[in-house]
């Protein structure tokens, strides 16, 4: 058998170098590493940051566009104020036979008439249904003023179509309306019942989406007309909006700037959406 007296362990000082060889190595190898792992870090954080950012101002874009004309207000420069809308069409302007009440009538209270279009064409979300808001000819003034409902009116009924009046139309019931003016090219925007107005705000370091039941003055719960919030982005460093009056070669204009930071990071964006004024 093997004497024992040649079996040999490691003694207390060797293993003490070699915990300090390895953290010697170990650190420098830290030093080369930490450079990239951070900067990998920081690009994650700012594509974050771009991403959040991009994704609002895409939505706050998406919303405007489909607006209902001449209803954009803004508010403060922290808050933008709308009408929504989620379909338009053009009604008839003169009865399929005479006075079958298919036609809108400006010169009474109308109680229907019919879109040329059908509305179960549709995509689900855009289909017109009851209490919905029809709205006609909006030119925010004084007498077609959204907002005052001097031009607007509630879908009493489900819409419906036959085979007569052309089964390629929509007979639209309403809530009886002398609408003040005719549209020059005989249209007409639906306005969705659970969202009559719309708000974009900046408060508390957040960007909000807000919906109330008619003008508000963009504050959050317990507000009047308050409905309902969502949050867009958080860790907003600043926040404004701007808008450039329509003239004779272009629309209206909203420039929107956004800043969020997060660890002393931050990512601004600046965009300009294109409003359509006419209604």
């Amino acid at each position: 058998m093997r004497s024992t007296s040649l079996q040999r362990g490691f003694t207390l000082i060797e293993l003490i170098m070699v915990i300090v060889i390895l953290g010697v190595v170990g650190g420098m190898v830290a030093v080369f590493m930490r450079g990239p792992i951070d900067a990998y870090f920081a690009s994650a954080r700012r594509a974050a940051l771009t991403d959040v950012a991009d994704t609002a101002v895409r939505r706050i874009s998406r919303d405007l566009r489909t607006s209902l004309p001449n209803s954009l207000l803004i508010k403060s420069a922290q808050c933008l104020q709308f009408i929504p809308t989620k379909t338009g069409g053009r009604y008839r302007t003169a009865d399929t036979t005479l006075n079958d009440d298919t036609s809108l009538d400006f010169g009474r209270a109308d109680t229907s008439f019919n879109m040329l279009s059908r509305n179960s064409a549709l995509p689900p979300n855009q289909q017109i249904v009851v209490n919905d808001v029809i709205a006609v000819y909006n030119l925010g003034i004084a007498g077609a003023n959204a907002y005052l409902g001097n031009n607007t009116t509630v879908v009493r009924a489900a819409p419906t179509e036959s085979a007569s009046p052309p089964p390629s139309e929509t007979t639209i019931p309403i809530t009886g309306k002398q609408f003040p003016l005719a549209s020059g090219t005989n249209r007409f925007h639906v306005i969705p019942a659970g969202e009559p107005v719309v708000a974009y705000v900046c408060a508390n370091s957040a960007l909000y989406r807000r919906a109330y039941s008619g003008d508000s003055n963009c504050g959050g719960t317990g507000a009047p007309g308050f409905l309902r919030e969502a949050i867009l982005a958080r860790n907003v460093s600043d926040c404004s909006f701007e808008t450039t009056g329509p003239d004779l070669q272009r629309n209206a204009l909203v420039n929107i700037n956004l800043q969020i930071t997060d660890m002393g990071e931050t990512v601004s964006l600046q965009q300009t959406v294109n409003v359509n004024n006419t209604p």
